[in-house]
């Protein structure tokens, strides 16, 4: 319509809303649907977490609170960095936003400007490129693939770098493939970046909390102190906390940048709910066991879903380190019909006719940048775990 902005113009809706949504919709319809689209824990909110609230809403503390969060919060924000990251941190170098996304929003729109460009490793989240676009900078992409398990190398994150670059986007562990970096791997970036001091990285640790057999989470300026300057360390309590309706993302960066956001936020959307930053409160400084429960129960999932996957499907189903993702490849079906007659040329024809024929929700790989693969969130249960992957086997065996 001749009224909407040329920056809407720019950017695509989300792939995984509306995967979901149709998902949701059939259900509601009366089809037998697994959604495995959406990337969201199953698990209940913590009971501490949930009596937070409440008691926040019985003591009233249910006004406006400062634009970039309440003081209790930020102080809970600055022991969690400092406890699990080694990262210290000022108030004034701290924000609580509405989300991690609008943290990654406000960061980019306070920062870019036309010509800019933002280094966005290959698989990516589906929102990465679309915010830099409505921001009218462009995304540079860096490709890793099933040979490096979909980790960014040292050398392609060199060669995309030119004098334009602005910033570089790094999500570990991933979504959509799951991939985590080590400690190491993640050196071999930072001693890339310590050559280029005019990039900024934005690092979105949001699966900090789910690395799996025995690995431990690394962050960037953990692994080169020296970067801290020109680094915006985003997280929030969505995956750790199961927590993704609350809407509660945190960051600490420098001081111009967190001032900067802060103004924006200011002129947006304001402070995020009063009443889930008390609950965030409770969610950080509170009991964190239950963590290492959680996190045996997905890596049991994962195992279970890669099994099945690769159980002569014709899939090729890579096992992740971390998150609650695969990312498996469909190429080698590509090309060929669906049981029922449909042409699957491409991984989103593949991901519609698997939703249409069996109930299983998925997301195709080109809404993350990469086609021929597809993305299977197994943060459900293992019964709907097995029923899905039944159904898929079902499904690929009827390719021709």
């Amino acid at each position: 319509m001749a009224f909407l902005s040329d920056a809407i113009s720019r950017i695509a809706p989300s792939a995984t809303v509306a995967i979901s949504r149709k998902a949701a919709d059939m259900k509601r319809n009366g089809r037998d649907v697994i959604s495995l689209a959406a990337g969201e824990p199953d698990f209940d909110t913590p009971l501490n977490v949930r009596e937070a609230a409440i008691r926040a809403m019985a003591e009233g503390k249910t006004r406006y609170t400062n634009v970039d969060g309440i003081p209790e919060l930020k102080a809970a924000v600055a022991r969690k960095f400092k406890r699990d990251n080694n990262i210290s941190a000022a108030p004034e170098e701290i924000m609580i936003g509405s989300g991690g996304k609008q943290i990654i929003f406000n960061a980019l729109l306070a920062t870019l400007n036309p010509g800019d460009e933002v280094i966005i490793p290959v698989p990516y989240w589906v929102s990465y490129p679309e915010i830099v676009r409505l921001c009218d900078a462009t995304p540079v992409f860096a490709r890793a693939d099933a040979s490096t398990g979909f980790k960014l190398s040292p050398e392609a994150l060199d060669a995309a770098i030119t004098p334009k670059t602005k910033w570089l986007i790094l999500n570990t562990p991933s979504n959509p493939t799951g991939a985590a970096y080590s400690a190491a791997e993640l050196k071999a970036l930072t001693d890339v970046l310590m050559r280029h001091p005019h990039v900024h990285v934005l690092t979105d640790d949001i699966y900090e909390v789910l690395v799996y057999d025995g690995g431990s989470f690394a962050t960037v300026v953990q692994m080169e102190p020296a970067l801290q300057p020109r680094t915006l360390t985003m997280n929030g309590v969505s995956k750790s906390h199961a927590m993704t309706g609350w809407r509660i993302g945190y960051c600490t960066g420098p001081k111009e940048l967190i001032g900067a956001m802060t103004k924006l936020q200011g002129q947006s959307t304001t402070n995020p709910s009063s009443i889930a930053q008390w609950a965030a409160v409770e969610a950080l400084d509170g009991p964190q066991e239950f963590l290492a429960g959680w996190r045996a129960k997905f890596q049991e999932r994962r195992d279970l879903v890669v099994k099945g996957l690769n159980a002569n499907t014709g899939l090729d189903c890579l096992t992740p380190e971390g998150a609650f993702y695969v990312f498996p490849s469909v190429t080698n079906l590509l090309g060929k019909t669906s049981k029922t007659g449909t042409k699957l040329n491409t991984d989103e024809d593949f991901v519609m006719a698997l939703l249409d024929e069996t109930g299983v929700a998925l997301v195709h790989g080109t809404a993350f940048g990469s086609p021929g693969a597809m993305r299977l969130s197994y943060a459900a249960s293992n019964k709907e775990l097995e029923d899905a992957v039944g159904r898929i086997q079902e499904f690929c065996a009827g390719i021709r």
